[in-house]
């Protein structure tokens, strides 16, 4: 997640400017680069900006294949790649929460490269029905199944600042970002990257399946990410 913080959008701007997006970003948000980066995805990237310089709360929906592809994960097996990304290897790109799955960012390619490297890897096969989909059912199912959106595809991106004042907790928590971008230039992992994560996590699933604890699970939602580590 990002690590700096930010109020609300109540930076000034100049009589006939286009509204701005503030210096800095909640730790939860996106920072101004950040927002910039994502809104360069799109055909028009001005028009994506002012409209979250008005509205900071809002998600919007962006076209993949251009800045990035998306690996979508049912979200506790993404939870457990994210996991592993960071514990064991180089972190992650820009990772978002959408209703029950895990969004991670990767790296232009990656959607059309992952699934020919799970089937290739013997962790998966091509779902003939869905081109940009992968079922993985490989190794006893070990890997579910992973949506690969690329050219062609669009996914719903959170807003770049989290709105934290609905009456809704849980309506907050469908759309929201665990890893905001802050760069221009993100670092994106790629396919070889997100398949190791993947083994790496469906291994850790499998070990943990077969010992008893007493203690009860973590806090999922505690984690926090060194972005400092990322390559």
């Amino acid at each position: 997640m990002s690590g700096t913080r930010n109020p609300e959008l109540t930076t000034p701007h100049a009589p006939g400017a286009p509204p701005t997006l503030p210096d800095r970003s909640d730790i939860c948000g996106a920072t101004p680069e950040g927002a910039a980066w994502l809104a360069s995805a799109g055909t028009y990237p001005r028009s994506t900006l002012a409209l979250w310089a008005e509205r900071p709360h809002a998600p919007v929906v962006l076209p993949c294949g251009t800045a990035f592809d998306v690996v979508s994960a049912p979200a506790i097996f993404g939870r457990r790649m994210l996991d592993r990304l960071w514990e064991e290897g180089p972190g992650s790109g820009p990772v978002a929460a959408y209703r029950g799955r895990m969004m991670l960012f990767a790296a232009p390619g990656t959607a059309q490269r992952l699934p020919s490297l799970f089937e290739w890897e013997e962790w998966g096969s091509r779902d003939a029905g869905h081109p940009g989909s992968t079922v993985h059912a490989g190794r006893c199912g070990a890997v579910p199944p992973l949506l690969c959106h690329g050219t062609g595809d669009a996914v719903t991106v959170p807003a770049p600042i989290p709105d934290t004042s609905g009456p809704h907790p849980a309506e907050r928590l469908e759309s929201r970002w665990l890893v905001a971008p802050d760069t221009r230039h993100p670092w994106l992992p790629g396919p070889e990257i997100l398949l190791w994560a993947a083994v790496r996590a469906a291994r850790a699933a499998a070990s943990a399946a077969v010992r008893i604890s007493i203690f009860p699970p973590a806090d999922q939602d505690a984690k926090v990410y060194d972005v400092s580590r990322r390559r």
